[in-house]
């Protein structure tokens, strides 16, 4: 058995990490789809033999530390590891046991050293089609939703398994786009596990095991420490936001005692017939991201963090859909988890929460280029952030997930649409000591000649970006298709020349707007960040014409 002092695990930990960070450079360099080359919509995860996550990519989406183990464990429990031989690569969509949708494809190989299985390696990404009904949020039931992918060897033993991959080909639009992200995910596990072995070779390891342990439960510790610095007791929030046809209730109960915490659910409206439902194993991931959001940030993500966690969901509920639920946009409702918890614990630890966030916007587009290449894209956006004590929050910033935006060049290039504007939208964040952030217009043309099919993806339409300790409200999202206002959650055709436009929310404030100093609004002002009538109303300051002086 292995010890590592301090400095030899530093460098250990982070050789584990910049490993998941080449397998995610790998699968960007060679995947076809913008969802992963431009937008990051992705993960990569290195796992012991015991298949205990120790490292997460740094550009990955960061909830699926709380799914990768589980997603492996659901495999091996299929193939067990005494099954499986070098070249095996095993792969499935299974919301319930992967990322909590169809369209995300995890794709897992076993590290083979020595004749025995001394780790794992697991991509994740989001395909761009998988058939079906496409990416929507309006699918009454799982079955219209596109292909589900039991756990299956999409290798056998280096060689492709080519029935999986014509029924796959066979059911998407997009066919080239899917199949070359599908053999990236293969392509990215396999450069994962090289460089898994030259690592364990240059510093003499047997296994993982040892090593993992060593991260695992440094990380635990932390964890626990920073916990126990929050006052005992039961911290209770409930939110109400936008459904299809009538909004939802999202209901939770944090208890923490001496360094753990229990999350339960309970109150939570019932899953619906829409593909807004959000499968436990999603839940559990945004619930334990939120925490260590809150208590080690910076530590890399694994698997110790979410030891300390326990958390209970009424089965059947949005937050704990069952089969044949559709959940399909299950990010709708799920990133509202977090909010949900920073709510709930405002009071238990007010110098680290956050007011809330705008959410990201998406919408996926589906068309042909004028050149005749069919695309399927996620279009990602994003609003405000919301404010912290001592920090305004940024403006056009995706949260809680981190995609990336993708330029306006290259997105027009990929479909032969056009992005006519961007621009920040004024007064749109929610004032306060520390002003939230702002949201953007963005308006897209159909310059492609033929019809394109939006889904759209919409949250803040009716409930704001909440302010924290008096802070106010960040403005809400709006859709329009040319002028008319549209469902956020609709499905929608775009003849020739129609325009998608879409006003982002902004993130709410923190603390008084009296507290602002006049010389931050007197910049915001100057900025076009928020209006003189705002700058009055809202702060009580007037601005000189000039912009050179205000005062209450």
């Amino acid at each position: 058995m292995n010890t590592f002092d301090a400095v030899s695990l530093g460098i250990l930990w982070d050789r584990i990490v910049s490993i998941a960070n080449e397998m995610v450079n790998s699968l960007v360099r060679t995947s076809f789809s913008s969802n992963v080359r431009e937008a990051y919509d992705l993960s990569c995860v290195l796992l012991d033999g015991d298949g205990n996550s120790l490292g997460q990519g740094t550009y990955s989406v960061p909830t699926f530390t709380g799914t990768a183990a589980a997603t492996v464990r659901h495999m091996l429990a299929k193939f067990p590891p005494n099954t499986l031989k070098p070249g095996d690569v095993l792969m499935t969509n299974d919301p319930w046991m992967g990322t909590g949708h169809l369209f995300d494809v995890n794709v897992m190989r076993p590290v083979f050293r020595n004749g025995r299985i001394v780790g794992y390696t697991l991509s994740i990404s989001h395909l761009p089609d998988i058939g079906g009904a496409g990416f929507q949020a309006m699918t009454p039931e799982i079955y219209g939703e596109g292909l589900q992918l039991p756990i299956q060897k999409l290798v056998r033993e280096g060689q492709p398994n080519e029935d999986l991959i014509e029924i796959i080909r066979t059911n998407v639009r997009s066919k080239d786009q899917v199949i070359g992200d599908l053999m990236a995910n293969v392509t990215c596990t396999e450069v994962g596990a090289r460089k898994m072995l030259e690592f364990m070779d240059e510093y003499n390891l047997d296994d993982l095991v040892s090593l993992s342990r060593a991260i695992r439960e440094q990380t635990e510790s932390a964890m626990r420490t920073e916990l126990q610095k929050f006052p005992n007791g039961v911290w209770k929030n409930r939110v109400d936001i936008e459904g299809i046809t009538d909004p939802i209730t999202l209901q939770a109960e944090v208890r923490i005692d001496d360094g753990s915490v229990h999350i339960d659910f309970d109150g939570t409206s019932p899953a619906i017939r829409a593909a807004i439902n959000v499968p436990w194993c999603y839940t559990r991931a945004l619930a334990t991201y939120s925490l260590k959001c809150l208590t080690i940030p910076s530590f890399p993500n694994n698997e110790g963090a979410v030891i300390p966690i326990d958390i209970s969901v009424p089965k059947g509920c949005i937050l704990n859909a069952l089969p044949p639920r559709p959940t399909g946009a299950r990010h709708t409702v799920g990133h509202y988890i977090i909010p949900l918890l920073f709510g709930a614990l405002a009071k238990a630890m007010p110098d680290r929460v956050q007011a809330d966030v705008a959410m990201v916007g998406t919408i996926n587009l589906v068309g042909r280029h004028p050149d005749g290449r069919d695309f399927a894209g996620l279009y990602f956006l994003a609003g405000g952030f919301g404010a912290l004590k001592h920090l305004d929050g940024a403006s056009t910033v995706p949260a809680p997930t981190n995609m990336s935006s993708i330029s306006s060049e290259i997105w027009e290039e990929m479909t032969g649409m056009v992005v006519e504007s961007k621009k920040l939208l004024i007064d749109s964040g929610g004032s306060g000591q520390w002003r939230g952030g702002l949201g953007q217009e963005v308006i897209i043309r159909n310059d492609t000649d033929e019809i394109v099919t939006a889904s759209c993806f919409g949250q803040r339409t009716d409930f704001p970006a909440l302010g924290f300790y008096d802070g106010g409200n960040g403005a809400l999202r709006k859709i329009l298709i040319n002028d008319a206002v549209v469902h956020p959650k609709g499905n929608y055709v775009l003849k020739p020349g129609d325009r998608i436009i879409t006003r982002e929310a902004g993130g709410g404030g923190f603390g008084s707007p009296s507290e602002r100093p006049v010389e931050s609004i007197l910049a915001d002002v100057a900025k076009g960040f928020v209006s003189r009538e705002a700058a009055r109303c809202h702060y009580g300051v007037e601005i000189d014409p000039d912009l050179r002086t205000g005062y209450r």
